[in-house]
């Protein structure tokens, strides 16, 4: 099969199977491409979603575009974005354009089967990456410590910190480390392209802002608003929430009622939850709005995570070599399982397992995945089937 045949198959089943957010969205990466495709090692995909927790926007999309950016280049990046993308994106268009209707599309039984099989996912993943980035005593303690900051202090501190500390305990004390084998990613870019990205990033960041208000041009400003978003959100895309709701609810472009079923309805959909731009860019009041407009939000809102991702990962790949980083990263590599943990317990466990039926579906799916190896698709079918059984 033609790579980018496959590449586009594979995230866009992703796209359409991915409920639970950007925490069970690594798992299911980390499920699909280190342990059945193989296209990266366990070591390459922490240090992604180590890195991915520096860079704002949406941690999940990065780590898809930097998959997709080493398996097939710069085509296979983009084609990553737009795979993963493009069913909860068109399924936001679509329900903007219909949402005075707001019909109820999804049981509630199988709306919950959804966050059982993100359960699944996400501790199915904690799992095989602690065994392998876990290995000894010291990098345990570390996962341990890295989960008991994450709980107590939360949000994005809660996040940075960690990740830091592990770094700076890996420097110190990890120095067997430095002989652990690094795993080439293959990413083949230019330093002199990712730089040039990287000077688009900030010029737009920057510029737009100056030119909005030169030309008091309607979409340089919109554009301007959900570009700036993108550049600025950590935590996760529930942070973007906030954001969001200040650009458009507060300037009157969207009604606070409109904003919020349709944020509700985001929580039903796979996929990425920035997708939400692509439903206020079609409900806007103002040009552009519909379907373009939906399209016109979605990518300037997606567009400073391509920029960062592919712009960061040469240099961070040239450093990465460097003994120094590869004792650091291993604590990273181990702090990173400790956020996966408190990940697990909180929002997704809390979310999503309520009783022991609950405990029971959770239980039979993990082993489903984890020993008789079925896809994780098949797991979501099998946990939505069961929630719909379970709401009578």
């Amino acid at each position: 099969m033609n790579l980018y045949i496959d590449l586009f198959k594979t995230f866009f089943i992703l796209g359409c199977t991915s409920f639970g957010g950007p925490v069970a969205h690594l798992g299911y990466f980390q499920n699909e491409f280190v342990e059945k495709k193989k296209w990266i090692s366990s070591s390459t995909y922490a240090d992604l979603v180590a890195l991915s927790q520096f860079l704002p926007g949406p941690a999940s999309s990065q780590v898809g575009i930097a998959i997709g950016q080493i398996r097939g280049g710069i085509p296979g990046g983009i084609l990553a974005w737009f795979a993963f993308t493009l069913p909860s994106a068109l399924l936001m268009i679509f329900f903007g354009l219909g949402v005075g209707l707001y019909p109820e599309f999804w049981n509630q039984g199988v709306l919950h089967g959804f966050k059982i099989a993100a359960v699944v996912v996400v501790a199915h993943a904690v799992w095989s990456m602690g065994v392998k980035l876990c290995p000894d005593k010291e990098r345990i303690s570390l996962a341990a410590i890295a989960l008991t900051i994450s709980i107590g202090i939360g949000g994005t501190l809660g996040q940075l910190l960690p990740i830091f500390l592990g770094g700076i305990f890996g420097f110190l004390f990890l120095k067997k480390a430095d002989n652990l084998p690094h795993s080439p990613t293959g990413f083949k870019i230019s330093t002199a392209y990712s730089y040039t990205l990287l000077g688009i990033f900030f010029l737009i960041l920057f510029v737009l802002p100056l030119l909005a208000n030169l030309f008091q041009n309607q979409s340089i400003r919109l554009f301007d608003s959900f570009f700036r978003v993108g550049s600025l959100v950590f935590g996760g895309g529930h942070v973007v929430l906030p954001l969001l709701k200040e650009e458009v609810v507060t300037t009157g472009l969207v009604s606070n009622q409109i904003f919020m079923v349709g944020y509700g309805a985001a929580q039903a959909i796979p996929g990425p939850l920035f997708t939400f731009t692509a439903y206020l860019g079609t409900v806007l009041k103002t040009t552009p709005h519909g379907i373009w407009g939906g399209i016109f939000c979605l990518v300037a809102a997606f567009l400073p995570a391509y920029l960062l991702i592919i712009g960061i990962l040469p240099i961070w790949e040239r450093f990465r070599k460097e003994t120094w980083l590869k004792q650091s990263m291993a604590g990273i590599n181990a702090v990173v399982v400790g956020l996966l943990i408190s990940a697990l317990y909180s929002p997704v466990w809390t979310e999503a397992i309520f009783n022991r039926y609950d405990f029971v579906v959770f239980a039979l799916c993990f082993i489903l995945l984890m020993f008789w190896k079925l896809p994780s698709w098949s797991i979501v079918a099998v946990c939505a089937f069961f929630g719909f059984c379970l709401n009578f």
